[in-house]
């Protein structure tokens, strides 16, 4: 596992030992970032079931300001300030051991508005599409805010969730990618009032 391109191309990434936590390989890295990027011009990433912080290095790699990595489990978030160090991204990280939902109340209090955000939980876990209209609803994304869910490829996504819009669904094996787009609902009708 290495990061594809950008500041810190070619930096080796630490695993997560064990099979609780499964890595996204490279191949899945590369298409994701060539749908959604390849690069980026600032802003704040979530990476919210970080894992070994991947993706959020690569975002971080690519152009992204600041990377916000959440996991629970405390080795995931050992591999993850290792790897963000290997990267070098120092104060570009804060990296955090929490529940998503709790990460989420704690991360809107500070008023943080994210312009990417993965989504990577355990397979078992297919409610992301009302993690999605949490963030939202806590004006927690930007206008175009990109949402990366990665989840089981037997489970699928509606091409639709609120305010946001499906862009893209890609199947690698018995892992899929799906990326939606956030348009608030002020921009979806012209401005005007919802009826």
């Amino acid at each position: 596992m290495r990061v594809i391109a950008g500041a810190a191309k070619g930096r080796t990434l630490k695993a997560v030992p064990g099979m609780n936590t499964r890595p996204t390989t490279d191949k899945v890295k590369e298409a994701i970032f060539s749908m959604i990027g390849p690069y980026f011009d600032g802003g704040v990433a979530l990476d919210l079931f970080a894992g070994t912080g991947a993706l959020g290095i690569e975002a971080w790699s690519r152009g992204v300001e600041r990377t916000i990595f959440i996991d629970r489990e405390k080795i995931s978030i050992d591999i993850i300030r290792h790897n963000t160090e290997i990267a070098g991204m120092g104060s570009a990280a804060e990296i955090y051991r929490n529940d998503a939902e709790r990460a989420i109340k704690l991360l809107e209090k500070r008023g943080i508005v994210f312009k990417l955000v993965f989504l990577d939980p355990p397979y078992r876990m297919i409610q992301m599409d009302e993690l999605m209209t949490d963030l939202a609803q806590r004006s927690m994304l930007e206008e175009e805010a990109i949402i990366v869910v990665e989840h089981d490829a037997a489970h699928l996504y509606p091409e639709h969730i609120k305010q946001f819009e499906q862009l893209k669904q890609s199947k690698y094996g018995d892992t899929a990618v799906t990326i939606y787009r956030y348009i608030p609902s002020d921009s979806m009708n012209g401005g005007q009032a919802d009826e």
